[in-house]
């Protein structure tokens, strides 16, 4: 596998994104996509493309009701930093698989606002742990679901810098990483 970093929009292209597997958004705010870069973007998953949003991918391009449904919901809102726990739903995917039954953390905990339906939930935030919780019982944390021809992956986890250094936490992501380019564990 190869990786390519960049904060440069312009690279999402239809002529770049036929050399990748997937696109991540990777604490995204705001519109941040012009609209050749949005159809370059919708065309890519069409074609089978995979994608990755982490933390606050899914506050961005709240003005393209498209993203909206493939991401699967919007940012609402969020508490101060703080230590929650987490319901694993589903340990046999591999963003999940290794994590335990209850996986408690620190960070950055969103409520969010347009949860679409057909999203699949893996995690779900136990509002009796922490404060400011808004979602009530389905308060989906991490999900999953294919998409007009690709496959999407999101987690909000990863607000704080500690999130990349947890092992945990890590291989959550590489778990989405592996969904989303539809590579399986041997």
């Amino acid at each position: 596998l190869s990786v390519t970093i960049t904060e440069d929009t312009s690279s999402i292209s239809p002529q770049n994104l036929q050399s990748f597997g997937a696109v991540m958004f990777l604490n995204t705010t705001g519109d941040v996509l012009n609209e050749s870069q949005q159809a370059a973007l919708k065309n890519f998953i069409q074609g089978g493309g995979g994608f990755m949003g982490v933390h606050s991918a899914t506050d961005t391009e709240y003005n393209w009701p498209w993203y909206g449904r493939m991401i699967g919901a919007y940012f609402s809102s969020h508490p101060e930093v703080q230590e929650a726990d987490l319901f694993v739903l589903n340990n046999s995917h591999p963003a999940t698989q290794y994590l335990p039954g209850v996986w408690t953390r620190t960070d950055e905990w969103y409520n969010f606002r347009d949860i679409q339906d057909h999203i699949i939930p893996l995690i779900n935030l136990d509002e009796s742990s922490y404060e400011g919780g808004e979602n009530g019982q389905n308060h989906p944390i991490a999900w999953y679901h294919e998409f007009e021809g690709g496959r999407v992956f999101y987690t909000a986890g990863g607000h704080t810098s500690e999130s990349y250094s947890d092992q945990q936490f890590q291989r959550h992501l590489l778990g989405g990483i592996k969904y989303v380019l539809g590579i399986q564990d041997n």
